[in-house]
């Protein structure tokens, strides 16, 4: 993925979360040049991967398989004695015409909330013993407090305002209703690790290899430096 196309994408999200009256942390406009000099008073952000996150899954076509995150807070359960909390939220942003690939995690259970802006589609699957797709059964899904049973493979809509509860195990992918516009999401969940806490199918990557063809406007939150010795 090119630098250009990154920091794009994060200006985006940024025009987005704007638009919607949503503020992030000081620590979101952190330089890059700042962060050679931020010290262990920053550790929290970097051992447990908060901030911006641009993926185009490896894939290399970012307007059609991509997502752009905020991670706001996280825990972190290789290091639980240190970092306490159980619970991490995100902010997430999605293009119409975009594409967030179809996986499950092993722990983490999350709310995915439809924040403003056009209509999400979360296509549900239940897995099987063996981790892949359960094409067959129906799967129940939790919207804003109400219990419904669905067919394997329904796109649950989620219109500004509505929550779906994702258990762990459920297989699910995004995209935007043609037509409705691109997407601010929010995500409340259990502790993301997102370098091991994601089984894709069809297998894909995570972050993406980078062409640096420009500066980078933020850096990522897998690129922070480690902070300098006294």
């Amino acid at each position: 993925m090119k630098r250009s196309e990154i920091n794009k994408a994060l200006k985006d999200l940024e025009n987005m979360l704007r638009e919607y009256r949503y503020f992030l942390p000081k620590f979101a406009d952190f330089t890059p040049e700042e962060w050679k000099s931020k010290g262990h008073e920053f550790d929290e952000i970097r051992d447990n991967m908060l901030g911006w996150d641009i993926t185009d899954y490896g894939l290399g076509k970012f307007d059609e398989v991509g997502f752009s995150l905020f991670t706001i807070r996280n825990g972190n359960l290789k290091m639980q004695d240190k970092y306490k909390k159980p619970y991490a939220e995100k902010f997430l942003y999605l293009k119409e015409a975009q594409y967030a690939p179809n996986h499950f995690h092993w722990y983490k259970m999350e709310d995915i909330i439809n924040r403003g802006g056009g209509n999400i589609l979360i296509r549900v699957f239940n897995s099987l013993p063996d981790e892949s797709i359960d094409k067959q059964n129906d799967v129940t899904v939790h919207i804003d407090g109400e219990t419904r049973v669905v067919p394997a493979g329904t796109q649950v809509r989620l219109e500004p305002g509505m929550s779906i509860s994702i258990m762990q195990g459920m297989y699910h992918d995004f995209e935007v209703e043609p037509g409705t516009g691109a997407v601010l999401i929010g995500e409340v969940s259990q502790c993301n690790d997102d370098n091991t806490d994601n089984r894709f199918e069809p297998p894909v990557g995570r972050f993406p290899e980078i062409e640096e063809d420009e500066p980078p406007y933020r850096l990522l939150c897998n690129e922070y430096p480690p902070a300098p010795e006294k």
